[in-house]
């Protein structure tokens, strides 16, 4: 299974822009771990934009 290049890059770009992490590190995760820290972004941002 081929992951999409461009999913790929959103998914970089929206982990790098929350959590500062080098490109290089990124990519150094799982596809799981990529989309388990995405996921848990989100959900900090819900919180904080619900005020919670």
């Amino acid at each position: 299974m081929t992951y999409a290049l461009p999913r790929l890059r959103e998914e970089i770009a929206y982990i790098a822009y929350h959590f500062h992490w080098q490109r290089e590190e990124i990519l150094d995760l799982t596809h799981d771990e990529r989309r388990q820290w995405v996921a848990e972004i989100a959900r900090i941002n819900t919180r904080v934009n619900e005020g919670g």
